[in-house]
């Protein structure tokens, strides 16, 4: 059995921030600049609508960032291989991404699965060999095989299973229906002609970092949090009271939705017809 190796790096506690710090350590990451044509300015909101009113809580500040054009269709490029040239970081989301260079000249990025290495060799296409990386239709997949970027309806971009360490399973196909396993828990029916990525999404550690300190949640563009039952009625349905009130009545969000576990899924929603499971 193999020796499982931690990436989670860990620092000596020579400040009380230092003492939690963790961070994730690949050498696999390339520390070369982004590939510039594939980049896009990416602006910041702030949680705020049009009218400057907060919309989205507990968002502002953080790092400037670039948005990276990721390829999550991939059969546009059926038949053509492409070489990895190299493995890099991306701060809009938890799975790292790999430049590839087609053999045609064209340059992409696609996410990276666990495991894949520069240098290697990926292809999409339903003759594709069964290999890390490659991208195939659920028809040409054996039952069983860990996938990702998953397409919920054929001829569009993956949608489904993209971030870090994550992947689904076939269970069964029947006709032209696949029976997949998310990483929820949830069985649903994919067409077979949908695409998948062989393999994990890359970054499995991800969840295990400890940030260490509030500052580092800064830098990643979140503020801090108030509590419902501590704001003013005002402010909040669960707000008010005298002293410490928790809020007298059912949790629910600031516009009164229904919160911590109520279901709000539509019971008419056309797509419940392809739920085999709820997930847990």
């Amino acid at each position: 059995m193999p020796r499982i190796v931690s990436r989670i790096k860990k620092y000596k506690p020579v400040t009380p921030g230092r003492r939690t710090y963790e961070v994730l350590y690949d050498k696999e990451i390339s520390r070369e600049k982004p590939y510039k044509p594939l980049l896009e300015p990416l602006r910041k909101s702030g949680g705020r609508n049009n009218r400057g009113r907060i919309t989205a809580p507990r968002r502002g500040g953080g790092e400037k960032r670039h948005y990276r054009i990721i390829d999550f269709k991939r059969n546009d490029k059926i038949g053509i291989a492409a070489n990895v040239k190299s493995i890099q970081y991306d701060p809009n989301r938890t799975a790292n991404i790999a430049l590839v260079c087609y053999y045609d000249g064209e340059y992409r990025y696609i996410l990276a699965p666990d495991g894949l290495k520069k240098g290697e060799v990926v292809t999409a296409g339903p003759d594709a060999p069964l290999r890390v990386g490659n991208a195939l239709p659920l028809a040409r997949i054996p039952v069983g095989i860990e996938i990702h970027n998953l397409q919920m309806f054929p001829a569009t971009r993956g949608r489904m299973v993209r971030s870090a360490g994550s992947s689904a399973q076939i269970l069964a196909k029947e006709g032209e229906q696949a029976f997949v396993k998310l990483p929820s828990g949830e069985v649903r029916l994919f067409n077979t002609s949908c695409y998948a990525t062989i393999g994990r999404v890359s970054n499995p550690e991800h969840s295990k970092v400890s940030l260490g300190k509030a500052g580092r949640k800064r830098h990643m563009g979140r503020r801090p949090r108030t509590r419902a039952v501590a704001m003013n009625p005002v402010d909040h349905p669960m707000g008010g009271g005298e002293g410490k009130a928790s809020g007298g009545r059912p949790p629910c969000s600031r516009k009164g939705l229904p919160a911590k576990g109520k279901k709000t899924r539509n019971r008419k929603k056309a797509s419940n017809r392809l739920i085999v499971k709820r997930r847990k």
